[in-house]
């Protein structure tokens, strides 16, 4: 339940802190992580780029949270010298993560976290710890006020970055490179999931462009494993992490008047399961129509139908950058 949350959590379960060159931003989500005082803290941070000569002084301010750290701490860092960019930064710093930790709390330095987003995970990493049908809990609810079910949170098959939390027993089936990728295997476990063919031949399309290395992002390989296993993912019915980076400085999340930008936090109180373990397929039926405008296109138009097939992985891609990306 919303609103009669007034007291600060203290988390149980180490945190990934994930920074690169926006301190402003840093600052705010880490004065988050501070009311939580996490036990364990993990700070990764990418190397300023090459040509880029306003990232070495903007790395370093980023860095210096870590000389904020007051509460009783072990603190643990990860610094790159050199700029590791999107896919290879973030996948080795969750990798890092991972190999110290059989599961926590992952944020970003843009995803401003309620305080009781970590209570959220805490109770979740533990119930559903040994749950295989799991691989996945997010804060980020992009339903736009719209709840699914009577719980405190619903199943989806869509993975969602903005702020979540898992366990080594998922991250370990990670794959980078996609070197497991089969065209028509995948096709054929999309097909299980999706009805749209459009949304079918989109994320196909996507994975080909991975594998291929023409697009450099971590989170579509994290959707991969697990769309190939058939996993669900915890989505709370309060939006429980507010993107605070949507700007021009962003590497995806550069319109500032996106529907996804800022996206108030609620606090929750108590956490209600689902009566069901099944995913909502209409709840994500309302984040597919957003990213194809279905809503204001009439689907009987010929000519828009063959539009959008042949623009179909871009609209996905753009759409998937806002919702995987930081």
């Amino acid at each position: 339940m919303p609103g009669s949350y007034t007291s600060p959590y203290y988390t149980r379960s180490a945190v990934l802190f994930l920074i690169f060159n926006r301190p402003d931003t840093t600052q705010t989500v880490f004065e988050q992580i501070k009311k939580a005082k996490p036990k364990r803290l993990y700070i990764a941070a990418d190397g300023p780029r090459a040509g880029c000569p306003g990232d070495i002084e903007l790395c370093s301010n980023a860095r210096n949270i870590v000389n904020l750290v007051d509460w009783d701490c072990e603190l643990k860092t990860n610094f790159s010298a050199e700029n590791a960019g999107c896919r290879d930064g973030v996948s080795a710093a969750i990798t890092w993560f991972f190999e110290h930790e059989v599961e926590g709390i992952i944020l970003e330095d843009d995803c401003l976290p309620a305080n009781s987003f970590f209570r959220f995970c805490d109770t979740l990493l533990e119930k559903y710890r040994h749950d295989d049908r799991i691989r996945h809990i997010t804060g980020c609810n992009l339903q736009q006020g719209q709840k699914w079910g009577s719980g405190t949170y619903y199943f989806s098959n869509m993975t969602h970055v903005w702020g979540w939390a898992g366990w080594k027993r998922v991250w370990k089936d990670y794959d980078k490179q996609l070197v497991r990728f089969d065209k028509e295997e995948m096709t054929a476990r999309l097909r299980d999931i999706f009805d749209d063919p459009l949304v079918v031949q989109s994320y196909s399309t996507i994975f080909e462009e991975v594998k291929a290395g023409k697009i450099n992002a971590w989170g579509y390989q994290l959707d991969f494993v697990n769309f190939f296993n058939r996993g669900l993912t915890i989505i709370p019915n309060e939006n429980l992490i507010s993107n605070i980076g949507f700007r021009p400085d962003a590497t995806h999340t550069t319109d500032a008047n996106s529907i996804y930008a800022g996206i108030p936090v609620a606090e929750i109180d108590e956490i209600v399961d689902p009566e069901m373990m099944q995913p909502e397929k209409q709840a994500e039926s309302v984040i597919l129509e957003q990213i194809f405008k279905a809503r204001h296109l009439k689907k009987s138009d010929h000519k828009w139908l063959i539009k959008i097939k042949r623009r179909a992985g871009q609209f996905l891609k753009a759409a998937a950058a806002v919702l995987l990306f930081g």
